[in-house]
């Protein structure tokens, strides 16, 4: 196991981003869609809040039987993103080392992280990648 790895080498880079614009019922098909726990906010290349699917769980019934669709739509036009959303974030670098990004999740209650360089998104980086990390170098 390589110990100055950058965290750019297991981030994903193909990032679904959400914007502030944006209602949460999109937030869930993109949710189920590509199946994945955590979307970006953006406000053009700049990240402003993370939403987890955890955050979505909380106020609605998404993860029910499609008959809950009714019920969902009526909750999620009372909120919006940013009422939903994470906005105080910690980010790193894609020179970040994977070792400093996953004592950042260990210490932390959640899930991701988001990769900015020069005050722009470049990627988001999970647990699921760090685990997926570790399986790779056995």
């Amino acid at each position: 196991m390589r110990r100055r790895t950058p965290v750019s080498e297991i981030m994903s880079k193909d990032i679904i981003a959400l914007r502030r614009s944006d209602d949460l019922e999109r937030a869930e098909l993109l949710f189920k869609r590509y199946n994945i726990r955590h979307i970006p906010v953006v406000c053009g290349e700049a990240i402003i809040g993370m939403l987890s699917y955890t955050d979505l769980l909380r106020i609605s019934f998404a993860d029910a039987t499609e008959d809950e669709h009714s019920v969902d739509a009526i909750v999620y036009n009372m909120f919006t993103i940013e009422q939903v959303m994470t906005k105080n974030l910690i980010s790193v670098s894609s020179d970040t080392t994977i070792k400093e990004v996953a004592e950042i999740l260990a210490k932390n209650e959640f899930h991701a992280l988001p990769i900015v360089d020069d005050s722009v998104l470049v990627g988001i980086v999970t647990t699921t990648d760090l685990i997926n990390y570790l399986l790779k170098q056995y």
